[in-house]
């Protein structure tokens, strides 16, 4: 009996282990892919969009490149941003990505206060929703909701 409980969890943490990571995209175990957001505002316009590829590091780290707003306005109107991230893999036991997502995006501006977005939410397949806050400088203050979608692969 024990020879058998044994045998069932060696499975378990192998088919949990086996979705974790790796693949070629969400749905595959791991965030990669070229997504797009749209932040709304808390009367529903939308306040930021923007478009990044994510990848998926070591840990519960997540690394941004080709970082692009659609939509910055005034606090990001300069291409001068970092950005940085965690996704934390809750389960993935039908093979869709689940979890928890956190993304900061910066301005770089070296003798101001600088403008930081941000966003909390929680991952589900090809959707990241959740809150985001911006504090900054004058004017750069809001907060509200978004969402981000995986974009088609081409």
């Amino acid at each position: 009996m024990l020879k058998r409980i044994g045998i069932i969890v060696l499975v378990a943490v192998g088919l949990t282990a086996a979705g974790c990571g790796g693949g070629s995209g969400p749905g595959s175990g791991n965030i990669n892919g070229t997504w797009s957001a749209t932040l709304s505002n808390m009367d529903g316009s939308t306040a930021y969009s923007f478009t990044s590829t994510f990848t998926q590091g070591s840990g519960s780290s997540v690394s941004f490149t080709n970082f692009t707003f659609s939509s910055a306005g005034p606090c990001f109107a300069s291409e001068e941003t970092t950005e940085t991230g965690s996704f934390g893999l809750a389960g993935n036991f039908n093979g869709a990505v689940s979890g928890t997502f956190a993304m900061t995006i910066s301005t770089m501006f070296p003798s101001a206060m600088n403008n930081v977005l941000t966003l909390q939410g929680t991952v589900n397949g090809n959707t990241i929703s959740g809150t985001w806050i911006l504090a900054g400088g004058t004017g750069c203050n809001g907060n509200g909701t978004f969402v981000i979608h995986t974009q088609p692969r081409g």
